[in-house]
């Protein structure tokens, strides 16, 4: 039995919330089970629309579609995500170079499949912290090839350049993620108003250290603010085996 908590919120700094976030733990289409994170950009209202209206598209293309296989599904409804952004960019020029990260997942009994677009990040917690994405971005590119380390990594100036996200090429290259879920496991789905305010082993504690659910995702936004909350911050966080957690 799924129990998951959703949050988000506008930060310190931001004068509107970018971030959008999307929850359903009954069937949608062909998924048992849907789970989206976006981080909007752009000027304006732009990434706040950019992000709400991408999650919208990819929420009704799964529940019209008859593909089977998750990965299908997902790869689909996020590339017909994009193919909007791209014309309602075209259409009105205050949308103009919008364009969003998007991380969805799918929880299939003890299996969870990812799909990823952007900086926004999903983590399995236990005992120890995993991120199971890998951030496009400029930073995290140098960092793979060795150009510099995750230390320096973490406070480069140009850590929000992204090199992908939805809408901004024809089509966007999404990758795929599949994870085997053990008992005890806590699923988070952030936007990088979270992971740039907060160390790794910082999250895990705050979700080791609280109960309920509930708690968890706002001492998680809590410390984020605490810590300066320079953007947005969004958490979806899932208790793939929340019955068993609570019978142990």
């Amino acid at each position: 039995m799924l129990k998951t908590f959703s949050i988000t919120d506008i930060g310190k700094k931001r004068k509107i919330n970018q971030d959008y976030v999307y929850t359903s733990e009954m069937p949608l289409g062909n998924l048992p089970n849907v789970f989206i994170v976006a981080d909007g950009m752009g000027g304006h209202n732009a990434g706040d629309y950019a992000s709400k209206y991408t999650v919208e598209t990819i929420v009704s293309e799964i529940e019209q579609s008859f593909e089977k296989n998750p990965a299908r599904i997902l790869e689909k409804a996020i590339q017909e995500a994009n193919s909007h952004i791209r014309q309602k960019a075209s259409e009105d020029e205050s949308l103009s170079g919008m364009g969003t990260t998007v991380v969805a997942a799918t929880c299939l009994g003890k299996y969870l499949k990812v799909a990823n677009v952007g900086d926004s990040r999903l983590y399995i917690i236990n005992e120890e912290i995993k991120q199971i994405t890998r951030d496009h971005s400029l930073v995290e590119e140098m960092v793979r090839m060795g150009g510099i380390d995750r230390e320096t990594a973490k406070h480069h100036p140009d850590k929000n350049i992204i090199t992908r996200a939805v809408g901004a090429k024809n089509t966007v290259e999404i990758d795929f993620f599949d994870v085997e879920l053990k008992e005890g496991d806590v699923i988070l789905m952030c936007t990088d108003g979270l992971t740039n305010m907060l160390e790794d082993e910082e999250i895990r504690m705050i979700l080791n250290g609280q109960r309920d659910i509930v708690e968890k995702a706002q001492e998680l936004v809590k410390a984020a603010n605490d810590n300066g909350g320079k953007d947005n911050i969004s958490v979806i966080l899932i208790e793939p085996f929340a019955e068993e957690r609570n019978k142990a």
